[in-house]
């Protein structure tokens, strides 16, 4: 049924394609974070900040961790996976915003963290974030799985549920503006394969 889909490695030259992709699948969490650096001059706009840090040679969350799906002659979405190693712990959260989900990861060390899964709007739908999502199982290496999406995205807890994984905790977020909608951001973990 998802013969049509074609996962790769991602590469440098997918850096514009990763930023915009990891920014959907964050519902613009990502180009929030990455306000910060324009701010400070480091570049013009979000997202050229967001390619700027997936091009990157050794950022964790960055190209070398990410797949890339084709459909339709076209990239349709990504998935950025990587194994939650113990150094996690020493991390600090550099701004309120980031310290509940940051808490929630130093609870699934050893675990293989699914940091984002996000597929283009028009091609939602067809199974090509099951497949990335599958992928990312199969990368684990029979490791648990283990990702944070936010409480208010039912297509996401849907997804997740239907492939086996489960709500382990949840923490509420911190609002990005005055009006911004409450939610929790929930992490839902698979047992290893």
């Amino acid at each position: 049924m998802t013969a049509f889909i074609a996962l790769r490695q991602a590469s440098r030259r997918d850096a514009s394609e990763l930023a915009i992709l990891a920014d959907i699948a964050s519902h613009g969490f990502a180009s929030w974070l990455w306000c910060a650096d324009v701010a400070n001059g480091v570049s013009d706009t979000p997202l050229e900040r967001g390619r700027l840090k997936m091009s990157e040679e050794e950022a964790v969350g960055g190209w070398r961790d990410s797949v890339i799906a084709e459909a339709y002659g076209e990239v349709a979405g990504v998935a950025i996976g990587h194994a939650l190693e113990d150094g996690i712990g020493d991390i600090e959260a550099t701004i309120p915003a980031t310290e509940p989900m940051l808490a929630l990861q130093k609870t699934v060390v050893g675990s293989w963290f699914i940091g984002s899964l996000g597929v283009y709007r028009h091609l939602r739908g067809i199974g090509i974030g099951r497949r990335l999502l599958e992928d990312q199982i199969d990368r684990a290496d029979r490791r648990p799985v283990s990702l944070i999406t936010a409480s208010d995205n039912e297509a996401a807890l849907s997804l997740y549920g239907r492939n086996g994984f489960l709500e382990a905790a949840r923490a509420d977020a911190v609002p990005l503006f005055e009006n911004s909608k409450s939610h929790a951001w929930v992490l839902m973990t698979r047992s290893a394969a």
